[in-house]
């Protein structure tokens, strides 16, 4: 078993309603490679840092059977930072600074070892960059994407391209909507698939998510939560369940992608109840397994007869 991992790592401001938590780890190969080590066990993960970069964090990698190897360490330039601000109800925020320092200059070359993994997840990374490394493997079975409103305006025919070469694209409602100029989800859907990729998921925040292939289509809730105290890197825990679970079990049916979904509706909940990382930074797998139970109670009911 084994997930190539690849995506920006990140040192984050974050503001909520409940802190603020400065230079804290944070990027989407982060929750993604970190959501996925529950579920599988070799995790190959690529990305780019600069000399600030914890070691503790590389370390902390290493700890959760994360191969590291495909980390470029910048000694001249700091990591990626971004500092945003969420309003009171969390569904918006606002972006204070984004400095890319090392991320500028990312241009992953995929070692021979990585360019054999049978299942890839890209994080939201230049379009133009996840067609380079998409070019580089051998192979796969499964290449899903993230991206977002950034890259659908800003370089539309290159994502196009992207996504002729992949098989699943996640993006939230307001993207898919912004994808296709279709404001119903299911004419939106149907229109993302017609672009390339075989299997959507919509992620529509406190709401769930959707998931669609060519003939079926699942919905899975959020996980009810009292508090969220920061939800950077739900979609990103997302993927990783998601991805996990499939790269754990080698079964594309559609059942197993229901199974999937629910994991990452799963690590993404436990995600937002901690600043940064730190709601999945240590979990006991029993934790999942419960939170998985729980959210199957909540959406469970018997069948009637009229």
């Amino acid at each position: 078993m084994s997930l190539l991992v690849i995506g920006t790592l990140a040192l984050d401001t974050i503001e909520t309603p409940y802190g603020k938590e400065e230079y804290t780890l944070g990027g989407s190969a982060t929750f993604i490679s970190t959501a996925a080590s529950y579920l599988t066990n070799d995790i190959r993960l690529v990305g780019i840092v600069g000399y600030d970069f914890p070691q503790k964090e590389i370390d902390f990698f290493k700890s959760r059977n994360i191969d590291t190897s495909g980390v470029e360490i910048l000694k001249d330039t700091k990591t990626f930072h971004w500092h945003g601000v969420y309003s009171t109800d969390m569904n918006h925020r606002d972006t204070i600074t984004t400095d890319l320092n090392a991320l500028a200059l990312f241009d992953p070359k995929i070692s021979d070892k990585f360019a054999k993994t049978e299942y890839i997840c890209l994080g939201n990374i230049d379009p133009v960059i996840q067609e380079k490394i998409i070019k580089q493997i051998v192979k796969p079975k499964l290449v899903m994407i993230d991206t977002m409103n950034f890259w659908i305006e800003g370089n539309p025919e290159q994502l196009n391209k992207v996504l002729k070469l992949v098989d699943v694209i996640m993006v939230n409602d307001s993207e898919a909507r912004l994808l296709t100029g279709e404001h119903n989800l299911l004419i939106a859907a149907k229109k993302i698939m017609e672009y390339g990729p075989k299997i959507l998921i919509i992620k529509k925040g406190e709401h769930g998510a959707m998931l669609f292939n060519e003939n079926n289509i699942f919905i899975v809730p959020a996980f009810p939560l009292e508090k969220v105290f920061d939800p950077t890197g739900a979609g990103d825990s997302f993927a990783g369940g998601f991805m996990g679970w499939l790269d754990r079990t080698k079964d594309l049916s559609f059942e197993n992608l229901k199974l999937a979904v629910v994991f990452g509706s799963v690590m993404a909940s436990l995600s937002v109840e901690k600043f940064s990382l730190e709601g999945i930074r240590n979990l006991d797998k029993n934790m999942i397994i419960k939170r998985f139970d729980e959210l199957k109670a909540v959406t469970n009911y018997k069948e009637v007869s009229l």
